[in-house]
């Protein structure tokens, strides 16, 4: 038993962190756009890593559920209401049967992630549960979310977790409109010239209307190329960025294409990938260069503090009288 769909939303799809050894046989990778808020989610309901999980777009869907569980909501914020009462981010939320959620608009970032206690039921293929919208192949049917849909769950009653009252982080995110993205140099940073990778990294680009799952297409100052930025098409990586012929920086993102031809500048260090992909339009963008070595520090650091986060939910109830109230709702969850 799971929830029934009332409202899909704009781009609700079914992601975990994507469908990876695939990219020679020209299987894009998919996946969720923020791995960080993904992580997240999972981890406030004790969840598999890599559990997957509704990836929502700027307006969220309208879900009614058909069984009691316990979901978490994380990314920006779409000022999310259970019942029509607004319940909070980043935090596990009891739903019993017959709760109506309704994930709403983003007043910050692009995107938000619903994890579900009792794991979604979708098909995995080549080792994922994303969707591909391209191939039409994983998640919901190979699509997104449309009105009247029925998503099953793997359990039906997984509805208890311990330390509940503490599964919340003072976390708001993505509120900021000029960023600074760090870039490691990329492996065509040759067929630029001096004047191109001077603009890159000293000039601030603009967020606009082209950008979706595949990329993010920047305004901004001319890349300017030595010989053009022709080559002949090779691997591409996450957070890749491209210069193609025009002189604009294009970050290519989880539903990249597997290769491309395009010399590539950059690539975005995986720790900023989230900041990235959560822009809105008209925000700015500032790249900066840093080593290889320095990309990895930041990852390792970022996963210390993901270990942090973890040992904080898992806290004791502070309160006895709040524990009983927590024992109490869970009570009337199993009786309904």
């Amino acid at each position: 038993m799971g929830f029934r769909v009332i409202k899909g939303g704009l781009l609700t799809t079914v992601q975990d962190l994507g469908r990876t050894g695939y990219q020679s046989q020209g299987f894009n990778v998919n996946g969720v756009m923020d791995r960080r808020a993904f992580r997240i989610a999972n981890l406030l309901l004790d969840n598999p890593e890599n559990e997957a999980v509704l990836e929502c777009t700027l307006i969220g869907p309208t879900l009614e559920f058909t069984a009691p569980m316990i979901i978490s909501i994380t990314g920006g914020d779409f000022r999310p209401e259970l019942n029509d009462e607004a319940i909070p981010m980043y935090t596990a939320i009891y739903v019993a049967k017959g709760d109506v959620l309704k994930v709403g608009s983003a007043r910050t970032g692009r995107t938000c992630y619903i994890a579900f206690s009792n794991y979604l039921k979708v098909p995995v293929i080549m080792g994922s549960r994303s969707t591909n919208l391209k191939s039409q192949i994983g998640g919901f049917k190979g699509r997104k979310l449309e009105d009247g849909d029925y998503l099953d769950t793997r359990i039906n009653r997984r509805i208890y977790l311990p330390s509940f009252l503490s599964r919340t982080l003072p976390l708001k995110e993505y509120e900021e409109s000029k960023v600074k993205i760090r870039v490691v140099p990329g492996p065509e940073e040759e067929v630029f010239s001096k004047r191109g990778i001077k603009s890159f990294y000293e000039s601030e680009y603009t967020v606009g209307s082209e950008f979706d799952r595949m990329g993010l297409r920047l305004d901004g100052a001319y890349i300017e190329s030595k010989k053009g930025s022709d080559i002949i098409s090779d691997g591409i990586a996450l957070g890749s960025i491209q210069v193609p012929s025009h002189g604009k920086p294009i970050v290519l993102l989880a539903d990249r294409q597997t290769t491309g031809g395009y010399g590539k500048i950059a690539t975005v260090a995986t720790v900023d990938l989230p900041k990235l992909v959560q822009r809105r339009m008209d925000d700015k963008i500032h790249f900066e260069k840093i080593t290889v070595q320095e990309a990895q520090k930041l990852l390792r650091e970022e996963e210390k503090e993901l270990q942090e986060m973890r040992k904080l939910i898992h806290k004791p109830c502070k309160e006895v009288l709040d524990c009983r109230l927590a024992a109490k709702r869970l009570s009337k969850l199993f009786e309904k």
